[in-house]
């Protein structure tokens, strides 16, 4: 969320129109000020080069670690255990939930990395928009379970299609970031009556890359390090920002968990996931209006495999932000939600 900087000019400079060209100048002048000031400010953030000492353990089911709205679940078995996948249903004020918002349903779904509330600022402003948006925990991650079991794009859309079963939505719009736009697109596929628009967010997985990817045994289990961790987090902005330490304290805090083995486990088999499986020829048997969009400094191929994942679906087009990384939900919120809302309204963009 690299926010933008707006000077404060005076209240006269805003509001007079008989203010005479040295004030205007003089006006011009502070603003100028003010904006570099704020922009080396930002250049000079810089994380920490160790994990700060009052860092402790995080709890795997983030029980510790708060969410925007209120949490709900839905339980289920799957390959014979007991499980319970978290989410947030929210809908505009004075809509309750039982029909959701007037604009219609917007399903997030997060990264391999994260969980649903790093949706935070995305959900406030769709609500806004008048959506009701249900933010999804996938099982094996953030306060869902956290089964030992085979983890599988399928499986991971037939539980999308859980949640919306339990809360009587017939039909929403996907939205899915990173390994979520796999899901996503997965989901498209096997329910085409239920999704109305799916929309990839900085998706991997935009081309086919198994040839040559031998089979293993297993991933390396993640490492827990603190610079681990600030890697992954500080790989996925452009351009640092210390409200991103957050996520970097609970990237490391997994770590000290007493529970770790059985996160790293459930983390590996999802990177399995991730690297056997593919949603590209999913795209041209997905016939809902489809978006990829996303940030373009996301690797040096992006741009050109996000037109190519556009092309391929037969009602696709791409969007995307210079100057952006891989989480543009966080650097460039408010243009990813009207990007976003265009789309989902059927506009040109």
């Amino acid at each position: 969320m690299n926010p933008s900087i707006s000077p404060a000019f005076p209240r006269s400079f805003a509001t007079s129109r008989t203010s005479s060209f040295r004030a205007v100048a003089r006006g011009g002048a502070l603003a100028s000020a003010l904006w570099l000031a704020g922009a080396l400010h930002l250049e000079a953030q810089q994380p920490p080069s160790t994990a700060p000492a009052e860092w402790g353990p995080v709890s795997i089911n983030m029980e510790d670690v708060p969410y925007p709205h209120p949490v709900s679940h839905v339980e289920f078995t799957l390959y014979g255990e007991e499980v319970r996948m978290a989410f947030m249903d929210v809908s505009p004020p004075g809509d309750g939930t039982a029909g959701g918002g007037a604009a219609g349903t917007v399903v997030l779904l997060h990264g391999g990395n994260y969980w649903a509330a790093s949706w935070e600022s995305v959900i406030d402003r769709l609500v806004e928009e008048g959506y009701r948006v249900v933010a999804m925990d996938q099982i094996g991650y953030g306060r869902s379970s956290k089964p030992l079991i085979p983890y599988s794009l399928d499986m991971h859309a037939g539980n999308i299609a859980r949640v919306l079963d339990h809360l009587e939505i017939e039909r929403a719009a996907l939205v899915g970031h990173s390994f979520g736009g796999m899901k996503a697109s997965r989901f498209a596929l096997l329910y085409p009556d239920r999704a109305t628009h799916v929309a990839l967010v900085n998706a991997i997985g935009l081309e086919d890359g198994r040839a040559g990817r031998a089979w293993s045994e297993a991933t390396p289990a993640p490492d827990r390090s603190y610079q681990a961790s600030l890697s992954t987090i500080r790989g996925h902005v452009s351009r640092w920002d210390d409200q991103y330490l957050d996520y970097v304290r609970i990237h490391y805090g997994w770590g000290l968990s007493g529970e770790w083995p059985r996160l790293a486990a459930v983390r590996a088999r999802n990177s399995e996931v991730m690297r056997f499986a593919t949603v590209v020829h999913d795209w041209p048997m997905i016939d809902a209006p489809a978006l990829v969009i996303g940030g373009e400094e996301d690797g040096p191929r992006f741009p050109e495999l996000a037109r190519a994942a556009a092309a391929a679906f037969p009602n696709g087009r791409a969007v995307l932000f210079p100057g952006v990384g891989h989480n543009p939900h966080w650097e460039a919120p408010d243009r990813l939600v009207r990007e976003l809302v265009t789309f989902l309204r059927g506009e040109e963009g």
